[in-house]
């Protein structure tokens, strides 16, 4: 690979699953992507779905990084406007001051649910409006000087965490540019504005105290198995799974049901999500990746494995570690 290879784990509760096997399935991927020489691990927030485990992100770190040594983790990403800036800065200052030197924070501005968990989060609808300003308020508590006067981050500040800012639009690349930090695309379920993303990004960025130079981060689907009809079965068990997850309200969908949804309009917007998704044989997923990175003008992909269950997603991490010539610590 030209390009560094990290992880974002989901958290997937597998049907018959318990979030606490999938929390060891977390444990047990950073594990293995820190053995096999992977840059670093990201965990989304979302809330109220049944198949993530990772609404708690700053929780998660946490235990998983008491079970790594040296592999970064982070959030991929936090949204900020579900929160106080001045409670991220002490949960990730306390996570920097835990575990120096491997910890990283991403920002975004979704509500990562629908409008009903928003109202049980007592998120308020024009918080994302002040998105920037919280991105700016969270940065002066871990870097100083503090915006808001008096008010320190304990623990936090001088932690210096790194920001990342994640987005799948261009509002998140112009602000990305404009304060100088580095940029993740979710091109793993919102490719469309990809490239428009990426070219606005590097046009418009403006070097900064954290950052000199773009540095672009783009995510990709991968499941990698030791044949081509394996990964072709995997990538179906996923879409179906999606299906329940995204159009089920609760309810498990047979394999036929969740393939004339599939096959319907809807589906069809379910599939496309997924448009970068480097499945099939290590060598083959090897190829795609190398052709995506450049697709993407990115530096570094973060690679969401998308099997359904644990073995299936540690065998891709591993078979794609091997083709990537990934180096083990």
């Amino acid at each position: 690979m030209t390009v560094p290879l990290s992880i974002l784990d989901l958290a997937t509760i597998a049907r018959g699953q318990t979030a606490a096997e999938s929390f060891a399935g977390s444990v047990a991927m950073a594990q293995l992507a820190e053995e096999l020489g992977y840059r670093r691990i990201w965990y989304a927030e979302h809330h109220n779905m049944s198949a993530i485990a990772s609404s708690a992100t700053s929780v998660l770190i946490a235990h998983v990084a008491a079970h790594t040594a040296s592999i970064r983790l982070g959030a991929g990403g936090v949204m900020l406007p579900n929160h106080s800036p001045l409670t991220i800065a002490e949960q990730f200052g306390t996570l920097e001051t835990l575990h120096p030197g491997r910890i990283d924070l991403g920002l975004g501005r979704a509500p990562g649910s629908d409008q009903n968990t928003m109202r049980a989060l007592r998120r308020d609808p024009a918080s994302s409006d002040s998105f920037p300003q919280d991105v700016l308020e969270l940065q002066g508590y871990l870097t100083g000087p503090t915006r808001i006067a008096g008010v320190e981050a304990v623990p936090g500040k001088g932690t210096d965490v790194p920001l990342y800012i994640l987005g799948s639009s261009l509002f998140g690349a112009k602000l990305a540019a404009q304060l100088g930090l580095p940029y993740a695309f979710a091109s793993h379920f919102a490719p469309n504005a990809l490239e428009d993303a990426v070219a606005a990004y590097r046009r418009d960025f403006r070097p900064s105290a954290q950052l000199d130079a773009p540095h672009v981060i783009a995510g990709v689907n991968v499941i990698a198995a030791d044949s081509a009809a394996e990964a072709q079965s995997m990538f179906q068990a996923t879409k179906r799974a999606r299906v329940s997850l995204f159009f089920g309200n609760g309810r498990v969908f047979s394999d036929d049901e969740a393939d004339m949804i599939l096959d319907s309009p809807q589906g069809q917007h379910l599939s496309q999500m997924m448009t970068y998704s480097a499945v099939g044989t290590p060598d083959a997923v090897r190829e795609y990746l190398d052709g995506f990175s450049a697709h993407a003008d990115a530096d570094e992909l973060i690679v969401a494995h998308q099997s359904t269950g644990t073995e299936g997603r540690l065998r891709s991490v591993q078979l794609l570690a091997e083709a990537a010539g990934l180096v083990r610590v």
